[in-house]
């Protein structure tokens, strides 16, 4: 029995690089995970306790396949608070994680081989849920100069059928402003391009708001998620915004792929949505974490870098240094004890001369892995 084409998708490299942090901390090492976009705070106290509540209470069975009604409507009324949109909740679906809302879109929008552009760097699963789908990702490549967005100069040049744009953006954390992001959803409305708006990131934002696709244009597909700004990455829980008249096609793929998102999980997202009092907080250490990381980076000798706008990675350049990212990332792991993240996850032809650096972690963390960073900077380089 042979495999599918369609599953030889690339590693999620990261994964590689939590698992040999995973086996030096098994010989007692102590490592900085700088790494993986893993909040170190837990999910909020509010959404714990509404758990444990509706433990005692609830069976927690199957829900509706577009999510719970109050959690849609508790959605809607985020983009009202955050961006003074207003949304019907009808056209939210709660979705198992961000990654269900990827494989709704992706399949709700594109036949096989159609060509959907995604900007280098970028997350990674992009690239090989395309890929896995039988839909062929579109690199395009960004620039330090232009913050790695993307422009329409730079998509016009390819023929299109998808777009997918992501500010904040990972691995670089920089994001759109309201007339690129309306420039680039222009674009692809006047040629019929499907547009993916990936807002994950939103609310971790430092010195603006981040502006959501949805303030400029009815007819994109909108992903975001409890993951990051919540807290509750391992909760699987995110959401879809959707055109009014694409709503129901969705319902039948996720009726179909997904029957509904976990029960206990939309309880958890309700309350969260509740917790803002304790998000302020955890945003005011990765504002902190982001400050030291500004500072501490160059002192260590890592320059060359496009300051985050939101979201809580760092994305150097290290061609200076004469090193490809694994080996450098695997040196640093080795001889300091700090966990990076090389950049050909994110970019295959031009990561290996970058790496991504997350400041998810706490602020005793962040200073002890720049110290070491800096300290091994010194002895190897400078």
């Amino acid at each position: 029995m042979s495999l599918s084409k369609r599953s030889q998708v690339d590693p999620f490299i990261v994964m590689d690089v939590m698992e040999a942090a995973r086996a030096a901390e098994a010989e007692d090492r102590q490592i900085i995970h700088m790494e993986v976009g893993q909040p170190s705070t837990p999910a909020p106290l509010q959404a714990r306790q509404a758990v444990v509540e509706a433990l005692q209470r609830d069976p927690l069975g199957y829900t509706v396949a577009l999510g719970l009604p109050a959690l849609r409507q508790g959605i809607a009324r985020l983009y009202m608070q955050w961006y003074g949109v207003d949304l019907d909740p009808n056209r939210v679906v709660v979705t198992s994680g961000s990654s269900a809302g990827f494989l709704l879109a992706f399949t709700a929008l594109f036949d096989p081989s159609a060509r959907v552009g995604i900007a280098a760097p970028g997350y990674p699963s992009y690239r090989q849920i395309l890929k896995a789908l039988s839909l062929q990702p579109v690199d395009i490549p960004t620039h330090a100069e232009t913050r790695h967005q993307l422009r329409v100069q730079d998509v016009a040049v390819h023929p299109l059928d998808g777009l997918l744009v992501a500010s904040p953006g990972n691995p670089t954390g920089t994001m759109l402003d309201k007339t690129a992001l309306k420039a680039l959803a222009d674009h692809a409305e006047e040629r019929s391009i499907g547009f993916i708006s990936d807002e994950i990131y939103h609310g971790i934002e430092y010195e603006k708001k981040a502006v959501t696709a949805l303030e400029v244009t009815d007819s994109a597909y909108v992903i975001n998620s409890f993951s990051k700004y919540f807290s509750m990455t391992g909760w699987r829980v995110g959401w879809l915004v959707v055109p009014e008249d694409h709503v129901r096609s969705i319902e039948r793929l996720a009726q179909n792929m997904f029957i509904c998102p976990p029960h206990v999980s939309q309880i958890a997202a309700l309350a969260a949505l509740e917790s803002g009092d304790e998000m302020t907080k955890n945003l005011a250490v990765y504002a902190e974490n982001r400050r030291l990381m500004l500072v501490g980076l160059p002192q260590a000798g890592i320059a060359k870098i496009a300051p985050p706008d939101g979201a809580f990675y760092i994305y150097a350049d290290i061609s200076e240094f004469g090193v490809d990212s694994r080996t450098f990332a695997a040196e640093v792991l080795a001889e300091a004890g700090v966990a990076l993240t090389p950049g050909l996850d994110f970019d295959p032809l031009r990561g290996g001369q970058t790496i991504r650096m997350s400041y998810a972690q706490s602020t005793n963390e962040i200073v002890e892995g720049l110290r070491r960073l800096k300290a091994f900077m010194q002895a190897r380089f400078l």
